[in-house]
C-alpha cells in the first residue's frame, strides 16, 4: 500500500499540518521539521498526489473530450490541438471515442462527471444539451466542438457545413458534372445534414439543370463508403451518377476504392469524387482527392482555450466560433476530357 502523508508525519515525528505546510508552504517551518520530514518521504516512497490535492481545492487538471469517431484522423488531429494548448497550461486531456454511439456518449459524461474533470469538449452524436446542462449545474462547463450552438446555450468551435457542401457541389457542376449523389450517413449527425443541405442551395443555385440523389450510410467509414460504392456500380450504367460528394473523406476514400477495384466506373473520367475534412490520406490516395478543408488542430485549441476561460469565469456568455472551409482541388474532380 502506498505511503499517505500520515504516515510520513508519524515517520518523522510531527503533525500532518506540518507534513502539509512543509509541502505547500516551507517557509512557514522550521529547517529541522523540514529536514524531518523529507528524509520521511524518502524512507516511505512517499508521492504527493497533485491531481487530489487540486480536485479538494476544486480545480481539477484534467479535461474530459468525447470525439464522433476515433478512428478518424480529422478528430485526431482536433485531439492533438487541444492537447497542445492544455498542455501550455499543465492540463490532461482524458479522451473517449463515442463511435457515433449514444449509449457510449452517456458512459463517458458519466465518467467524467464522476471524476470531476474541469471542463468538457465534445463532438456529439444528436441532442445533447440537457445532459450538459447537467454537467455545468455541477461546475462543469462544456464546449461543443465541430458542431455549431444553434441555440446558443453552450460555446461551440465549429466549421460551417452548409457553405462547405455548398462549395464542394459548386465545384462538381463546375467541372460538368450533372447528376450529382450525395453519400453520408446517418442523418442524426448534425454534421451531415448540414452538408446535405449546402449541396441542395448549390442545385437550387446552379443556372443548369442538375439532379442530386441521396445514397444513404450507416456510418461514417471507409467500409460504408466502399459498399456505398457496390451499390452505386450495381446500377445499369444509365443510371450512374457522374459525380459523388461524400459527406467525410473515409466515406470517399471507401467509394473511391470499390470503383477502382471494379474498373468499370473510372475515376474522374466517368465520375468525380469530393470528400470533407482533407485528412491526410486524401492527397496519398490512388486518385489524390479533392476535399473541403477544415482548420482541424485551431478548432481544437481554440476549444481548449474557450473552455479554459469559462472556467475561470462561469459568467461568461456562450459564444460561437465558426470557422470557412476551404475547397482543396485534386485529381479526383478534375474537369472532364
Amino acid at each position: 500500500m502506498a505511503a499517505s502523508i500520515r504516515d510520513v508525519a508519524q515517520r518523522a515525528g510531527v503533525s500532518v499540518g506540518t507534513v502539509s505546510n512543509v509541502l505547500n508552504r516551507p517557509g512557514d517551518v522550521s529547517a529541522d521539521s523540514i529536514r524531518r520530514v523529507h528524509e520521511a518521504i524518502a524512507e516511505l516512497g512517499y508521492v504527493r498526489n497533485d491531481a487530489a490535492r487540486k480536485l479538494r481545492a476544486g480545480v481539477s487538471t484534467t479535461v474530459g473530450f468525447v470525439v464522433l469517431d476515433g478512428q478518424n484522423p480529422f478528430f485526431g488531429d482536433v485531439v492533438r490541438g487541444a492537447e497542445d494548448e492544455a498542455s501550455r497550461h499543465g492540463i490532461a486531456i482524458l479522451y473517449g471515442n463515442t463511435d457515433e454511439d449514444i449509449a457510449r456518449e452517456r458512459l463517458y459524461l458519466d465518467l467524467f462527471e464522476e471524476q470531476q474533470v474541469r471542463g468538457v469538449l465534445i463532438s456529439p452524436y444528436s441532442d445533447i444539451n440537457p445532459r450538459l446542462e447537467r454537467l455545468r449545474a455541477r461546475g462543469i462547463p462544456a464546449v461543443l466542438v465541430d458542431r455549431f450552438s444553434g441555440d446558443g446555450r453552450f460555446s461551440s468551435v465549429s466549421v460551417d457545413s452548409v457553405i462547405g457542401g455548398r462549395m464542394a457541389v459548386e465545384h462538381l457542376i463546375e467541372t460538368g458534372r450533372r447528376r450529382i449523389a450525395f453519400v453520408g450517413g446517418p442523418f442524426e449527425i448534425r454534421q451531415v445534414t448540414d452538408r446535405l443541405a449546402g449541396a441542395r442551395v448549390a442545385i437550387e443555385n446552379s443556372t443548369e439543370p442538375v439532379d442530386i440523389e441521396v445514397v444513404a450510410t450507416n456510418a461514417l467509414t471507409v467500409a460504408e463508403g466502399a459498399a456505398a460504392g457496390a451499390r452505386i456500380i450495381a446500377r445499369p450504367r444509365r443510371d450512374w451518377p457522374d459525380a459523388v460528394f461524400a459527406a467525410n473523406d473515409l466515406l470517399a476514400l471507401g467509394l473511391l476504392q470499390a470503383l477502382i477495384v471494379d474498373g468499370r466506373m473510372l475515376v474522374p473520367d466517368e465520375i468525380a469524387i469530393i470528400g470533407f475534412d482533407d485528412i491526410s490520406f486524401a492527397a496519398a490516395a490512388a486518385v489524390p482527392l479533392s476535399s473541403m478543408r477544415q482548420p482541424s488542430g485551431v478548432i481544437g485549441r481554440t476549444a481548449l482555450r474557450i473552455l479554459l476561460e469559462e472556467t475561470a469565469d462561469p459568467e461568461l456568455i456562450p459564444r460561437q466560433t465558426v470557422f470557412q472551409p476551404e475547397l482543396v482541388v485534386r485529381a479526383s474532380t478534375s474537369p472532364r476530357r
